[in-house]
């Protein structure tokens, strides 16, 4: 017991450590009084949860989309071959452009397809 590598033995060092650490925590508290005022009057609050359920809002309609052109496709292609009795070739080709057709408005919605149709206009100009 007299080994312990972290002076649990000596009352004097552990009043040094304490003391140090008090005087780390005092001067972090004083910076984050510093920083927290200056950030909570530039973003706000409020600004915090609202832009996260809308994050949130924004992923489940982008995927809800994406489903809805593949489950629509393949709905089509369904009927379809239940129509002209070709099972499984007008489910398969109506899904995939099910899914295309998601994909393009997800990326629609997105707006990611906005930046590629600047670029075009720009090299036009």
């Amino acid at each position: 017991m007299s080994d312990d590598p972290r002076g649990r033995g000596d009352p004097d060092r552990q009043s040094a450590d304490e003391a140090a650490l008090s005087a780390r925590l005092k001067r972090l508290g004083e910076r984050l009084d510093h920083i927290v005022p200056a950030r909570s009057s530039d973003t706000g609050h409020a600004s915090g949860p609202i832009s996260d359920a809308s994050g949130f809002a924004r992923g489940f309609r982008l995927s809800s989309e994406l489903v809805a052109g593949v489950l629509v496709g393949a709905g089509l292609g369904w009927l379809l071959d239940r129509w002209l009795g070709t099972l499984p070739w007008g489910m398969f080709v109506f899904a995939l452009l099910g899914f295309t057709a998601g994909v393009v408005n997800v990326v629609r919605s997105a707006g990611a397809g906005s930046a590629a149709d600047h670029t075009i206009e720009r090299r036009d100009q």
